[in-house]
């Protein structure tokens, strides 16, 4: 499974790749508007941070103007996906940026039917929300299993990669992998809990203070 942040944070976003662990990261208004910088400017240097695809979400809702958005933010770099909601003015511009070469990114998926129009258009990623799913009462998961699904069953039609969105806590992301979706977008603080157990932090202390009984020293010796 690939792991792409969910975030615009620079900063934030440098640290988690320096581990490696980062394939690629997803933007949206609403993180771009937390960070309280120039958007392009933003974009410019998380594309210069990560090799793999970076999400920049277009703000237009018709087709036409949807299209001119991503062409624009296409030529920002090169590694740049275009998100585009999933509307029928959304398809039909996931439609030509695809057609065009541009990597798309569909977004505010909360259906299989959504899915399966969004791979239809050419939609390299399709973005369903699991935890806002989880917060109407409504399973996630179920919506991740039906997709990866029905994609599976037109291995040489469907290319549409499932990118696990909205997701809250570890689990989210071990029931993804498990299931079978590519990809997860994880907050930062998400993706630093996948590192943690309790039982790991006993046993490195426990480790430590009987190694300090020792007086040796690894470096010194």
């Amino acid at each position: 499974m690939k792991f792409f942040v969910d975030s615009a944070d620079v900063a934030e976003i440098r640290d988690l790749v320096d581990t490696g662990l980062v394939d690629g990261v997803t933007t949206n208004p609403s993180l771009v508007a937390k960070a309280g910088r120039d958007f392009f400017a933003v974009l410019r240097e998380i594309c210069a941070l990560v090799a793999g695809p970076v999400s920049a979400e277009v703000t237009a809702t018709a087709a036409d103007a949807m299209i001119a958005e991503g062409r624009k933010l296409a030529a920002v770099a090169p590694n740049v996906t275009v998100k585009v909601p999933l509307t029928w003015d959304g398809l039909k511009a996931c439609r030509a940026l695809s057609q065009a070469g541009t990597a798309v990114n569909v977004t505010l998926c909360f259906s299989p039917a959504q899915a399966i129009l969004a791979a239809k258009a050419g939609a390299t990623f399709v973005s369903p929300f699991v935890g806002r799913l989880d917060d109407i009462g409504h399973d996630g998961m179920a919506l991740i299993r039906d997709i990866v699904t029905i994609y599976r069953n037109y291995p040489g039609t469907i290319a549409t990669e499932v990118l696990v969105a909205s997701v809250r806590h570890p689990m989210h992301v071990v029931d993804a992998a498990k299931i079978g979706a590519q990809v997860c977008t994880i907050p930062p603080a998400v993706l630093r809990q996948l590192a943690k157990h309790v039982l790991t932090d006993k046993g490195l202390d426990a480790f430590l203070a009987d190694w300090k009984k020792t007086g040796q020293s690894i470096v010194a010796g």
